[in-house]
């Protein structure tokens, strides 16, 4: 059998610790569920916060100790304009554009957080659209928005009664029983779920997304 020379030995034996942390990393994350949790706080301590989800569930999620607080703010159609970085989930219509059901106003340092156009479980049929306004036409039944992505154009009409809020800088202070929030989460295979961002109404707001 043919004999490795000692540089390839060394090479080989150094690059096995790189390749086993890469397939533990690969495994950890294919074990990890995302899971998007909508309800409102029942309590919280300082590692973990337990909603009570819109599907009528208590969940326990653990917050890493690196977490990020984001206040969810009332807004109005003024907020939305062209240039501005949006999220908007959307239905489909019979014909024509997307109908809004929701729409989210990013602040600037925001600008290009998950662009694009994709399915979204606000409702079954439903789908989320992060892009930038380019364009808005004044129409009877609500202005239409031509959003600019990386996946190309999405049109989307904005109904009147549509919820409108705004992102901003959040602290734990606004994550308290009561409190309304959405919570970008992961579920691992023992069923544990865990957190590193809590998006938070403030002032009595309801995170329609």
């Amino acid at each position: 059998m043919r004999r490795l020379a000692p540089s390839a030995r060394r090479l080989a034996f150094t690059a096995l610790p790189f390749l086993a942390a890469g397939l533990v990393a690969a495994s950890v994350a294919f074990a990890q569920t995302p899971l998007r949790v909508r309800g409102v706080i029942e309590k919280l301590d300082d590692q973990s916060v337990t909603v009570k989800t819109r599907e009528g569930q208590s969940l326990a999620i653990q917050l890493s100790p690196n977490r990020s607080v984001v206040a969810v703010m009332k807004a109005s159609l003024a907020d939305v304009k062209p240039g501005t970085y949006v999220g908007i989930a959307a239905l489909p219509q019979a014909s024509g554009p997307l109908k809004a059901q929701e729409v989210v106003v990013f602040p600037e340092n925001m600008r290009g957080a998950s662009e694009g156009h994709y399915p979204w479980d606000l409702t079954p049929d439903s789908t989320m659209t992060n892009a930038n306004i380019e364009s808005m036409v004044t129409e009877a039944s609500g202005p239409l928005l031509t959003l600019k992505h990386k996946n190309g154009e999405t049109k989307i009409t904005v109904p009147p009664d549509v919820p409108i809020v705004v992102l901003g800088p959040g602290d734990m202070s606004l994550v308290k029983p009561g409190a309304a929030v959405f919570v970008p989460a992961r579920r691992a295979q023992d069923g544990t779920v865990s957190a590193e961002r809590v998006l938070v109404g403030k002032d009595g707001v309801v995170p329609p997304m």
